[in-house]
Formats: C-alpha cells, sequence, structure tokens
C-alpha cells in the first residue's frame, strides 16, 4: 500500500509539471494573447474622437465628392481604442470634418518623404528621383496614406557656401576652394598653374558666389 501510495503521488506530480508546461506554452505562443495591437501606438486615451488620428479610425468615405469642397464623412473607432465627445461622453461612432482631396493631393506640409542621397542635387535641369510619402498622423484624407511622388534633390553634404567663397577669394590661386568641395582634379590643376595665372581664379569666385559650382556629390550647400 505504502509504494502503491508513493508512485501514485509521484505521478500526479509528474502530471503537475506536465500541465504547467502546456499552460505556460499555450500563453507563449498566443494562445491568450495579449498583445496591444500596433496602431494602439499613436491612440491617445478618452482623448476626443473628432481628433483621432487616421489610423486610430474606419471612416465611409465617398469618392465622389467635389474637390476641395467640405466634406462629411461617418467614422468608427479601431477595436480597444477609447476616446469621448465633447460632453466626455465615451462613443464608437461620429462624424469627422474634411476637405475632399486624395493624399497625393495634400501640401508638401502635410506628409513626410524619404529622402535621396545618390542623386544630383545641382545640376541643369535639376535632377528628381522617386520617393516615397507618408501622411502625418492627424491628417484624413481620401486614399493610399503612402504614395510614390517625384521631388527634386535637395539633400546636402555638410559644405557650407560661405566658405567656399572665402576659400576661392584667400586661397583660391592653390586650388583650396575646389579641394574643400570634393573636387581634386580641378584642385590639382589650379594648385599647379597657380590659379591658371589668376584667370581661374577669378572665374572660380565668380561662379561659386553665384551657386554655380557645388560640392562634388550633387549636393546642396547648407
Amino acid at each position: 500500500m505504502a509504494a502503491a501510495a508513493v508512485l501514485l503521488w509521484g505521478l500526479c506530480r509528474r502530471l503537475c509539471h506536465v500541465l504547467l508546461f502546456l499552460s505556460q506554452f499555450y500563453v507563449l505562443s498566443g494562445g491568450e494573447s495579449t498583445d496591444i495591437p500596433p496602431y494602439m501606438m499613436k491612440c491617445p486615451s478618452n482623448g476626443l474622437c473628432s481628433r483621432l488620428p487616421a489610423d486610430c479610425v474606419e471612416c465611409k468615405t465617398n469618392f465622389s465628392c467635389v474637390y476641395g469642397k467640405p466634406v462629411t464623412f461617418d467614422c468608427t473607432v479601431k477595436p480597444s481604442v477609447t476616446c469621448v465627445d465633447q460632453d466626455l461622453k465615451s462613443q464608437k461612432s461620429f462624424v469627422i470634418n474634411m476637405t475632399c482631396r486624395f493624399c497625393w493631393q495634400l501640401p508638401e506640409t502635410l506628409y513626410e518623404c524619404s529622402n535621396s542621397t545618390s542623386c544630383m542635387a545641382v545640376s541643369c535641369p535639376r535632377q528628381r528621383y522617386a520617393a516615397n510619402c507618408t501622411v502625418r498622423d492627424h491628417v484624413h484624407c481620401l486614399g493610399n496614406r503612402t504614395f510614390p511622388k517625384m521631388l527634386y534633390c535637395n539633400w546636402t553634404g555638410g559644405y557650407k557656401w560661405s566658405t567656399a567663397l572665402a576659400l576661392s577669394i584667400t586661397l583660391g590661386g592653390f586650388g583650396a576652394d575646389r579641394f574643400y568641395l570634393g573636387q581634386w582634379r580641378e584642385g590639382l590643376g589650379k594648385l599647379f598653374s597657380f590659379g591658371g595665372l589668376g584667370i581661374w581664379t577669378l572665374i572660380d569666385v565668380l561662379l561659386i558666389g553665384v551657386g554655380y559650382v557645388g560640392p562634388a556629390d550633387g549636393s546642396l550647400y547648407i
């Protein structure tokens, strides 16, 4: 009897360990997932529903509205989002007022675009690059909130126009301005020709002064 009781007790302990392991595995595998939806990071708790970011609501939009005209859409908050009305009462459905226009038609101040450092910002004609743009969180618009757009190259490599001009005036005869801008071939040419006997130096002062000669990497001055 005693041996049977000890054996039964051992089996019960092992069974409890197995059940505990299975319950922990179930939770870790997402069976009782408590993950917060990604959009919740942008959604303020108990704020005004009409001021929620676009990622926090779902609206019944009408693409047949007249461009540029005020329009009203019925919206509901997404799951797990809590908001209130003007009287601080909790609500799930509300209306939102906006201007009828697609996201890609917004002013440039209302969206952010990726930058490119592989195009020539100083060129004639000016070069463009394909950028991916995303509408700011608080802005409501029609269509996709992420869209492609062709933008002018406007990046900078940290070269200062004032420094380049100062070097061209003071040490241009030795090619210091060209060396500073990363144009080492032209810099060597000016160095060994004493600034083209002064002619090249004067020309570079004028070209750098008007911004025609810029950094070798094609970036803009700062």
